[in-house]
């Protein structure tokens, strides 16, 4: 069975719209792949800009050698940041705007030049990061109950919702990132611990498998983008009334968001 592209970036778009979780691509084309569902993703962001959104970074996902085992899957995943999905830190949002919202805390990059592949390293990333920020990922799955493999992911904007940014902008100079600490708490309650070392080994290695997968389609990282490089624990389920903060230390700061 072929796949209809612009037919599943628009049952996406919809499901965004109206709350309501399709059935998973890879149900109905048993036969879809990566290619196929990075094509629908594509997709769905032109549709996207074309109404007048901007994108604003990538996600990177699938970090983990976890999450990779349970997909049978060997190498991360990735999605488009936009806009419209930017939080300011410490505000709220509604669960009215998500389907079935998770929490989880990254480290950010803000690039100050362009990263390019084939053979970006992770010296590259480092030279071309302006700074870190600690940040927030709400991952949303268009795909009812999260019953995705990774092409649904995929083409599912690598299940992107909402991202949030901390304030502290750290230079990379003095800070080792593979060692840097997080604490996740969920209404005041510890719900999970993280370190940098989670995704990939090191966040900057995460980064420069993105630049060079991108080169795969003829693109690449730009000045400018943040780049979100992965979760550091699991993602902690978020219903209405629950208020998330991240602590990455002294050095990194806070970021909190808030359902309503």
């Amino acid at each position: 069975m072929t796949v209809n592209i612009s037919t599943w970036s628009a049952k996406f778009i919809e499901a965004e719209k109206t709350g309501i979780g399709i059935k998973a691509p890879s149900s109905i084309v048993p036969n879809i792949d990566v290619e196929a569902a990075y094509q629908i993703q594509l997709k769905t962001i032109e549709t996207k800009v074309s109404s007048g959104q901007k994108v604003t970074g990538k996600k990177i996902g699938l970090t983990s050698e976890a999450m990779q085992k349970l997909l049978g899957v060997d190498e991360p995943d990735y999605g488009q940041l936009l806009n419209g999905m930017e939080v300011s830190n410490q505000g709220c949002v509604s669960t009215s705007n998500t389907i079935q919202p998770k929490v989880e805390a990254e480290i950010a990059f803000i690039l100050k030049r362009d990263l390019v592949g084939p053979n970006v390293t992770v010296e590259d990333v480092l030279e071309a990061t302006k700074y870190i920020v600690a940040s927030i990922e709400i991952v949303d799955s268009r795909v009812l109950n999260w019953k995705i493999t990774l092409p649904d992911t995929v083409a599912d904007n690598a299940s992107s919702g909402f991202y949030i940014l901390g304030e502290n902008k750290v230079s990379l100079t003095n800070i080792d990132l593979p060692s840097i600490q997080m604490s996740l708490y969920r209404n005041n309650g510890l719900v999970n611990k993280g370190k940098g070392d989670a995704v990939l080994g090191n966040p900057a290695t995460c980064v420069a498998w993105l630049a060079n997968k991108l080169h795969e389609y003829d693109t690449g990282l730009r000045a400018g983008e943040v780049i979100l490089s992965g979760a550091l624990s699991a993602a902690v389920e978020a219903k209405a009334g629950d208020h998330f903060l991240a602590d990455f230390g002294a050095i990194l700061g806070t970021v909190s968001i808030q359902f309503k």
